[in-house]
Order: C-alpha cells, then sequence, then structure tokens
C-alpha cells in the first residue's frame, strides 16, 4: 500500500514543524505550503488524501479554497487549526465549506493524529465506495447492451 499524502497548509512556520514531527513517524508523504496560492498546483501533482489547514493565511480565510477543492476533490479529508473564536454560525459555516474536522490552537497532538487516522479510514471507504458505483455502473451498461442486441436479433429482418 503506498503512503498517503498530507499536505500542511499553514503560515507559521513553527505549527508546519510541530505538524511534520507528529506525523514524521507514521507512514504518510508530508507536504507544506505557506500560502493559498499553492495549493491547486500542489493538488494538481500530488494524490493529497489530507489537507491540514489555518483558517486564516496571509490575510485570506481558507474557506473559499477548500470549497473548490471539495468539488474537484471530494475525497480529501480536510482538518482545519485556528486560533481565531468562532461563533456558532462560523464553526456551521466551516463545518458547511467541507471542513471534516476543526481544532482550536493549541491543539492536543495526539488528537490530531487520532482523527487524521479516522479520517482517512473514512476518506478509504468513501474511494471503495465510488469504485464499486462505477463498477456496477459498468455491470448494468453492459446488461442493458446485451438487452438491446438480444432485442435486434430477434427482430424479422
Amino acid at each position: 500500500m503506498s503512503k498517503e499524502t498530507i499536505l500542511i497548509l499553514d503560515n507559521e512556520k513553527y505549527i508546519q514543524w510541530t505538524l511534520n514531527k507528529l506525523l514524521e513517524g507514521e507512514e504518510y508523504t508530508i507536504l507544506s505550503a505557506d500560502s493559498i496560492g499553492t495549493v491547486t498546483p500542489i493538488f494538481s501533482e500530488h494524490k493529497v488524501a489530507c489537507l491540514i489547514t489555518e483558517y486564516w493565511i496571509d490575510h485570506f480565510c481558507t474557506l473559499e479554497m477548500i470549497r473548490g477543492l471539495k468539488k474537484r476533490f471530494p475525497e480529501t479529508y480536510v482538518m482545519m487549526l485556528t486560533s481565531k473564536e468562532l461563533s456558532d454560525e462560523k464553526y456551521k459555516e466551516i463545518l458547511n465549506a467541507g471542513v471534516d474536522d476543526l481544532f482550536l490552537k493549541p491543539f492536543a497532538a495526539g488528537k490530531i493524529s487520532l482523527h487524521l487516522k479516522k479520517g482517512l479510514r473514512q476518506r478509504n471507504i468513501f474511494l471503495q465506495k465510488k469504485q464499486l458505483e462505477q463498477e456496477l455502473d459498468r455491470i448494468d451498461a453492459g446488461r442493458y447492451i446485451n438487452r438491446i442486441s438480444s432485442r435486434a436479433e430477434s427482430l424479422p429482418l
């Protein structure tokens, strides 16, 4: 089984370093970015399984970026970290944008690791389901073609 790729998006180098240290003992490929503009090219070049991102990067909210990524890569597990106080309304908006887990800084390292493993298991189930649905669609299409062919053969010439 290949290593799953985790992208850490945070403009605080210390947070990137901390998350790298936390995850380096696991079987992950870790990539780091410090600006929103580098995320799409990274997703285009790598099969990113999880994005761990800060809520605000360089005075920009990351929610619009997450919405776009979730449209293109719905299987991506997204964890968000923030030191901002969030209202209930803002919390709902974050989760509705496609964030799967939300942590307030400072965060417990063990919780990040635990939630990451859980999220990647859910992602793998999502991918398996998608693959089975595609296989079922191919089987259904084959049955339809067989039915049409047998009907065409029974028509008088």
